[in-house]
């Protein structure tokens, strides 16, 4: 597996601690450590990222191929240096690697061990000396570890320590610190983590402070999963969550959020760890059909870092946050391995559906159609002008069901066709000795007025149609979208 970019290393042995921290289904550290090292020509900064999640092996690292050419060949050397254990063993085996030979003739060199002394502990731990500068170093942590927190881990305790001067036993900085959350859950599913991830992630605006202007607390939010698996093969199957978080602000205007920004920024994670966008997921977001969601989207742009929707009619207190997780998840094999799960269109798109339909389900009519959310921009003032109005026009036509139930019950009582006096009295619920005029007349007024009311509590857009008179509600069966989205013809099925 090739990398580009120190970045890129970074995040591949960041988020194979993290499974290992998974896998071992106990309390784990994850541990990023700066430390300068001046006495080096040029300076050098190195890098250790440890876990106490289960032991590697060797193996683990062996794919790993980096560019001989480039930035990055000339700020790292290649070598990389791997301590790891197992609970069980008896000792701690030490590795170098030497990442810029070629894959297939490249051999570990094995290191002396260090003996355990009977102690029982596993983890992991890797290092690499870059020529780089310990501010850029430390943005780039930060900024990865802030959307790791996204995933919400329930197990694993995560920091970001750096050496605070360059003198010898200085005593190091925490840069991030993320304790284990009291809410967190060994029992809770990845997605219910998902959820209550990307909800943290909209009350910080993505940063490590809380807003208490824009959202006060998690009342304010509504949030809604979905999941997904296929099998690969025997040992393994590709996992795609999504979740959906909306929020309304009351004043647009002064809030965190840029002025008319009500875009949506679509976060991505492949193996946990934050991911660039790819076709695939751009396609699956384009090929849903958001306006049986209430929504119009007008286009999708790969921002690199996140994926960026734009709606049409979105009022500007309205914000919709969505976040996408595709991973192998293990079956049988207890130790993962670094390796590059593919994106796949569809179950991507499935995914965000069933995201969608959850919160669609526990939430009705927040997401409402794109004429609808306009009128959903203006003030409650004018909306109750508007129930007023529909009230008044409720009355005015309701005046009229007198009259006109007594002009159908003439066409009934003094038509010459016994057939059909007959079929409309039953239609009516009548029996024959119930033909008087005014009987019938009540009857029919009593119908039209509940009819006019069955159809005014009828929410807009619904798929229904209006309560015919005499006969009850029918309602219409809609093929399901995905036939329309996978090129098929309803007409067919």
């Amino acid at each position: 597996m090739e990398f580009a970019s120190l970045q890129d290393l970074c995040l591949l042995l960041i988020s194979s601690a993290i499974r290992r921290c998974i896998c071992s289904e106990r309390l784990c550290r994850l541990s990023v450590l700066l430390q300068r090292s001046p006495a080096s020509d040029p300076p050098l900064v190195r890098i250790s990222i440890s876990d106490t999640g289960l032991g590697s092996c060797i193996e683990e690292f062996q794919n790993l191929k980096c560019p001989v050419e480039g930035i990055l060949a000339e700020t790292w050397n290649g070598i990389v240096y791997v301590r790891t254990t197992n609970i069980c063993d008896k000792e701690i085996s030490c590795y170098q690697l030497n990442l810029k030979e070629n894959v297939t003739t490249r051999k570990p060199i094995l290191l002396p061990s260090n003996i355990k002394h009977g102690v029982k502990f596993s983890g992991t731990e890797v290092c690499l000396s870059v020529s780089e500068s310990i501010d850029v170093l430390l943005e780039e942590f930060n900024c990865f570890f802030q959307k790791i927190l996204v995933l919400k881990v329930p197990n694993i305790a995560m920091e970001v320590m750096a050496d605070g001067q360059d003198v010898p036993g200085s005593r190091n900085d925490a840069v991030f610190l993320e304790k284990f959350s009291p809410s967190s859950s060994f029992a809770a599913s990845t997605l219910d983590h998902l959820k209550f991830g990307l909800e943290s992630y909209v009350l910080r605006h993505g940063s490590s402070l809380a807003c208490d202007s824009c959202f006060p607390n998690r009342d304010n939010l509504r949030s809604g999963g979905g999941m997904v698996c296929e099998d690969k093969h025997k040992t393994t199957k590709l996992v795609v969550e999504a979740a959906v978080v909306t929020t309304e602000i009351s004043n647009p205007t002064n809030n965190c959020f840029r002025a008319g920004c009500s875009n949506t920024k679509v976060l991505c994670f492949k193996d946990f760890a934050p991911c660039s966008i790819s076709e695939a997921l751009l396609k699956a977001l384009t090929g849903i059909d958001w306006k049986r969601y209430g929504l119009a989207l007008e286009c999708a742009i790969d921002q690199r870092s996140h994926a960026l929707l734009k709606w049409e009619h979105m009022p500007l207190s309205f914000h919709i946050h969505i976040v996408v997780h595709c991973y192998d998840k293990h079956v049988f094999e207890a130790m993962p391995l670094l390796q590059k799960t593919r994106f796949d269109k569809k179950l991507i798109r499935k995914a965000v559906k069933l995201a969608l339909d959850d919160f669609k389900n526990k939430h009705a009519g927040v997401l409402l159609s794109a004429d609808t959310l306009k009128v959903s921009a203006c003030s409650r003032r004018n909306q109750e002008q508007l129930l007023k109005l529909a009230s008044i026009f409720h009355l005015q036509i309701s005046k009229f069901a007198p009259d006109l139930a007594k002009s159908i019950a003439g066409l009934v009582l003094y038509s010459s066709d016994m057939d059909f006096k007959e079929e409309c009295l039953a239609i009516l619920g009548l029996q024959p000795h119930q033909s008087e005029g005014e009987i019938v007349g009540e009857n029919i007024k009593n119908k039209i007025i509940s009819a006019i009311e069955v159809n005014d509590r009828r929410q807009q857009g619904t798929k229904e149609v209006a309560p015919l008179l005499f006969e009850g509600r029918h309602e219409l069966q809609f093929v399901d979208d995905e036939c329309d989205e996978d090129g098929l013809d309803p007409m067919d099925l």
